[in-house]
């Protein structure tokens, strides 16, 4: 992985969950007042998380293979980085969708016992659950993708060793 690219932050994904419930709960309160249907997604988008989910594993094992030393192909490192790229926005879609039903489902959570169909209920807690694979996923597939240290780089700097001669060499 390239030094300059930034590794998924734990602490971001739940900030971008907890952004994204407050706006799914705040849209929901919306589209009741205007006696709209809930902002769900349907359950045929578990197809494309699916599908996402997929893609960035294929990709992330072909990295990891070749990282940890089966290197009988060249593996083309903009391949690598779209690869660690796919699997961060992988995870950051993940808490977005997960963050926006999870809003919903809170918005929700108060008229559960009136409702007669529990379906959309259902719904949503599989999206939010196909949302945490996607996180998962996203969050694995990227570590799949960083470099080991190598052997041959020190970890500290050395001093330079005194030579008795009565100077001495700060660094």
């Amino acid at each position: 992985m390239n030094s300059t690219m930034r590794t998924i932050r734990p602490a971001w994904l739940a900030a971008v969950g907890i952004v994204t419930a407050a706006i799914g709960w705040t849209a929901t309160e919306l589209t009741s007042r205007a006696s709209l249907a809930l902002p769900v997604l349907p359950l045929s988008s578990l197809i494309t998380m699916g599908l996402i989910v997929v893609v960035c594993l294929v990709l992330g094992f072909k990295v990891r293979r070749w990282r940890d030393g089966k290197r009988d192909k060249v593996l083309d490192p903009l391949l690598a980085a779209r690869t660690v790229v796919l699997a961060q926005a992988c995870a950051y879609a993940g808490a977005v969708l997960f963050g926006w039903h999870t809003g919903i489902l809170l918005d929700q959570f108060p008229t559960i016992a009136m409702r007669a169909d529990l379906a959309v209920i259902w719904q949503m807690v599989t999206l939010m659950a196909g949302a945490v694979v996607m996180v998962v996923v996203g969050v694995v597939v990227e570590r799949f993708c960083k470099l080991p240290p190598e052997d041959n780089e020190p970890t500290t700097k050395t001093r330079p060793k005194h030579d008795g001669r009565g100077e001495e060499e700060f660094a």
